[in-house]
């Protein structure tokens, strides 16, 4: 399969392999330093480049990285999100970082839904982690939103070795579980 042609969609969003448009919204992302404070810190537009760059290699040598997440109706770049493994990581990750205006809109939890659908359909992982930083409570929200639970202290390879983390996740059956569970009214 082509990567221009992997594309999910849920009733707000598309989720797409990045693309050279969506650098702007993403050298926003990590310009804003409240954004980008749990994400590796502020970057200025040329280091935002260099990172940008990471996800596009990732889909070319691992067959999978982040997701762009844009707003389906008016194409608006919103954040990125999805599977991420790099060397030395202490799992299979779907991580997320949005723009401050589409914070506290769903949407984080609406892709990250699709997301791991996709991860455990299509990457065959037995479970997904959440690296989240102990001071972090919107992400550790989601995290609950999603189903994981907390698992305690984990630990990042260099050069993130001294940045708390904790690691957050739940296994494939703990998802479908929760999945084809009845919905609550």
């Amino acid at each position: 399969m082509n990567l221009t042609d992997i594309r999910i969609e849920t009733e707000r969003l598309l989720l797409r392999v990045p693309r050279i448009e969506d650098f702007d919204g993403y050298a926003e992302l990590l310009g804003d330093e409240e954004v980008a404070r749990y994400i590796g810190g502020h970057m200025v537009r040329a280091a935002a480049w260099r990172k940008f760059l990471q996800q596009p290699g990732a889909w070319l040598l691992q067959g999978f990285g982040m997701f762009s997440v844009l707003d389906r109706a008016s194409g608006e770049w919103l954040g990125q999100l999805g599977p991420w493994r790099p060397e030395g990581w202490p799992g299979n990750e779907v991580g997320w970082s949005f723009r401050r205006a589409a914070w506290g809109r769903g949407y984080a939890t609406e892709s990250a839904t699709a997301a791991i659908d996709w991860v455990f359909e299509n990457l065959g992982w037995d479970e997904v982690i959440h690296c989240i930083d102990p001071g972090n409570t919107p992400s550790q929200a989601l995290a609950r939103r999603l189903g994981s639970s907390n698992r305690g202290p984990g630990r990042l390879p260099a050069p993130y070795e001294d940045h708390p983390v904790e690691i957050w996740g739940q296994t494939r059956a703990q998802w479908q579980a929760r999945r084809e569970a009845p919905a609550r009214t």
